[in-house]
């Protein structure tokens, strides 16, 4: 017994001697190995200085091309009040016309006072003889722009063009030897890539922010006809309007033009007009004082998964001609309602938002090569390019009313009536909702057949939209059908 203890004793100090051994050499190790957290620690904070080097060096070299710009506008007396921003400002960030300015519709008396306004914004130089590039927003109409630069010089300016479907605008002023800033290729950019965004946001000049790219190719967010925005972090507020989005080698990469916030300030979204885009528009609105467009003469829209099956596609990738115009460049090239484009000169084509857009910036009689798939075939079918007219603007765009109702629809075809169990039936198929949108809030949802328009039957696409425009400001009633049968829905789309 009494070895036993002793033996166990023993047996225990001897533990108690290793554990110690162990946590002696782990300690030794750690000294050891402090030097090397040292010069981790340090490595990093060098790391962080030279990237702070880099955005002070973009800032030094960049900040004498970007300029304030101010604005003045005549407008109807409201209640004594100035403005620090123009009505836009207020159009673009609260929904709402500034104060003192009369609602959409309202008359203005002829016999109201006159007042001017102040209005402010951002633009860059981008050449020596004193053009500079800005958001339509930031200028239009403005009775008087003047530019102010980082050495205090001010200048009036002319306005030399704007283009409202792209927020673009050209502006100059009377000068010469002026420093510039070098346009980038925003098609190299990628998510994750650093930008910063330099203007004077709340009108104060030249305000450096950092941020990230977020995403690229934002469409549908309403703030213009032509959307392919680059969405970053970078903090932009009211003022930065029209101020350049720039990469890590000192490159204009886009122009600041808005953000999203409940608040009129920065939450962390804003969105830039990308440079290559506004490189084609500055040039013809330097060359001619406004924009030509190319123009095909088709109704295009997104595919859906579930319209991708029905068309016999591996993918949603692809857009989908919903409507081809009589007498136009796409009917004489053979395009047929139910195509879907997949390639343009030999490059994909995935969504209607860049198709558009690349179609929209063709110089008129270009000879471009569309690649469609046509009852599960593809084929190559050659286009000419014509000029976009007012007219034919109108005729490709859809109604103001089914643009707030928030859907897209096709044609019901023998396909999808089989698909959604429409056998017989005549109308369009919903294709498409949008979050928010009249339609959403009132349920509907993709594969809703609709057959009527304020009672009126419906049996295309053409004549869905001919009966949603004669709807006007009124609520629309339609006789819809899914899956649980008929029922009238009432949409309200001036809510």
């Amino acid at each position: 017994m009494e070895k036993t203890m002793c033996y166990q004793e023993n047996r225990s100090n001897l533990n108690r001697v290793r554990t110690f051994g162990v946590l002696s050499i782990m300690f030794v190790l750690l000294l050891a190995g402090m030097p090397g957290l040292a010069q981790a620690q340090e490595k990093a904070l060098e790391n962080l200085k030279e990237t702070g080097k880099a955005f002070a060096s973009i800032a030094r070299d960049a900040s004498p091309a970007v300029v304030f710009i101010r604005v003045e506008k005549t407008v109807a007396a409201g209640p004594s009040m100035r403005m620090p921003f123009n009505e836009e400002f207020f159009k673009r960030f609260f929904g709402q016309p500034m104060p003192g300015q009369p609602m959409p519709g309202q008359p203005q008396s002829p016999e109201q006072p006159k007042r001017t306004i102040q209005g402010q914004g951002s633009g860059f130089i981008i050449s020596p003889d004193g053009y500079i590039l800005t958001n339509n927003h930031v200028v239009a109409d403005a009775d008087k722009v003047m530019v102010k630069l980082l050495d205090g010089r001010e200048f009036p300016a002319q306005i030399i063009g704007t283009d409202p479907p792209t927020d673009v605008a050209v502006v100059k002023i009377d000068a010469t030897d002026l420093p510039v800033l070098t346009l980038g290729n925003s098609d190299r950019l990628e998510v994750g890539e650093w930008v910063l965004a330099l203007g004077n946001p709340f009108g104060l000049s030249h305000t450096l922010t950092a941020g990230i790219v977020s995403a690229l190719g934002r469409s549908r967010i309403g703030i213009s006809d032509y959307e392919d925005f680059i969405q970053t972090d970078a903090a932009i507020n009211p003022g930065n309007s029209g101020g350049p989005l720039i990469n890590l080698e000192g490159q204009v990469v886009g122009i600041n033009s808005a953000i999203f916030s409940q608040s009129g300030g920065y939450m962390g979204i804003g969105f830039a007009i990308p440079v290559n885009m506004a490189r084609n528009i500055y040039s013809q609105l330097i060359d001619h004082g406004s924009v030509i467009r190319g123009y095909l003469g088709v109704t295009v829209q997104d595919l859906t998964p579930d319209l991708a099956r029905s068309f016999g596609l591996k993918d949603s990738k692809g857009v989908l001609i919903a409507q081809v115009m009589p007498d136009t460049p796409a009917e004489k090239a053979g395009l047929q309602q139910g195509d879907v484009v997949v390639g343009i000169n030999g490059e994909p084509v995935e969504t209607v938002a860049p198709f558009r857009n690349k179609i929209a910036l063709t110089e008129p009689g270009t000879k471009i090569e569309l690649t469609v798939v046509r009852d599960g075939k593809e084929l190559s079918l050659g286009v000419k390019v014509e000029k976009m007219t007012a007219d034919t603007a109108a005729a490709v765009s859809r109604p103001e009313s089914m643009e707030k109702m928030g859907l897209t629809v096709t044609t019901l075809t023998g396909e999808l009536a089989d698909q959604y169990g429409y056998k017989g039936e005549k109308g369009v198929v919903v294709t498409g909702i949008e979050t928010g949108s009249a339609a959403a809030l009132a349920g509907m949802k993709p594969g809703i057949l609709i057959q009527e328009v304020n009672r009126e039957k419906i049996e295309n696409v053409k004549e869905f939209e001919k009966a949603i425009e004669k709807s006007g400001k009124k609520p629309i009633l339609l006789l819809v059908r899914d899956e649980r049968g008929s029922q009238y829905i009432a949409l309200d789309v001036e809510k």
